[in-house]
């Protein structure tokens, strides 16, 4: 039987023909690992924008809101876990190409203006970043805007693929230390890489999320290294600091306490220009 290597993330899953990688979106076929979830859609909603959350970029505006199922992280507290810790016989989903997804951007910015085009979020896009691809580029082509929402743990190649056709991203930065991605599955210098490209590409506004988990990652020294390091790729990088809820196997701890959260954010705020509090 033939192997082949995934080269979407740092997993660099070795498969078997039939085998599936981490992320259960991708795939082994006849030697060539594949985005076997390629336009399966699990959730399509419309959301305000600062839902994402990005909350200078079109304020007031919606966005339809589409994801499918998979992800290379294992976070204990997915809020998301019923569709991102699944695989294709665990969720419903439906087929939707990706002229298709532009064609029900368009309609819904018909029916209302405020839609102003279609966020990639829910799971982890860019296990399937071809479908991202493809569908960003039928979108554009509409007219319409282009929004991601992602952990951004992914390869070079991947990230430099996508940030072209994006106008907005918020990317999740889990902790600043390597030691607690490795526990999540992730890759700390992935994520930042990710960050680096995004915030080079001069059509993408960026914006930032770290969620503050108890025991965690909710020192204000923690909090002052990350600000640190997102100031020196760019200090007007918009930050989301986010209070935790008890999720899926994160259940051993009550929710982050609110003067922890607005606590951490004015750490941030000496080293960044925009920080918001999330979840409060």
């Amino acid at each position: 039987m033939t192997s082949a290597r995934c080269e979407v993330c740092p997993h660099a899953c070795r498969l078997v023909p039939g085998s599936l990688g981490a992320c259960r979106a991708r795939g082994n076929v006849n030697g060539r690992v594949l985005p076997l979830a390629y336009g399966r859609l699990t959730s399509i909603a419309i959301d305000p924008v600062e839902k994402k959350p990005l909350a200078l970029w079109k304020p007031g505006s919606t966005i339809l809101s589409v994801g499918g199922y998979g992800c290379n992280l294992r976070c204990p507290w997915c809020q998301n876990a019923s569709i991102s810790q699944v695989g294709e016989s665990e969720v419903a989903w439906r087929s939707v190409l990706p002229e298709e997804l532009a064609l029900l951007a368009a309609q819904a910015h018909e029916s209302d203006a405020r839609m102003v085009g279609v966020a990639y979020t829910y799971n982890e896009p860019l296990v399937c970043w071809e479908y991202v691809r493809d569908a960003a580029l039928f979108v554009r082509e509409a007219g319409l805007a282009n929004a991601l929402v992602s952990a951004g743990c992914v390869n070079r190649k991947v990230a430099e693929e996508v940030a072209p056709l994006l106008d907005a991203a918020n990317i999740d930065l889990k902790s600043i230390r390597a030691g607690t991605y490795a526990s999540l599955g992730g890759d700390l210098r992935a994520t930042q890489r990710t960050i680096e490209i995004l915030a080079c590409e001069p059509g993408c506004h960026l914006e930032v999320t770290t969620l503050v988990v108890p025991g965690v990652n909710d020192t204000p020294e923690e909090m002052e290294e990350l600000s640190l390091w997102l100031a020196s790729v760019d200090p007007s990088i918009v930050l989301h600091v986010s209070r935790f809820f008890p999720a899926w196997r994160k259940t051993d701890v009550g929710p982050t306490p609110v003067a922890t959260v607005y606590a951490l954010a004015e750490v941030a705020r000496s080293n960044l220009r925009h920080v918001f509090t999330g979840n409060c």
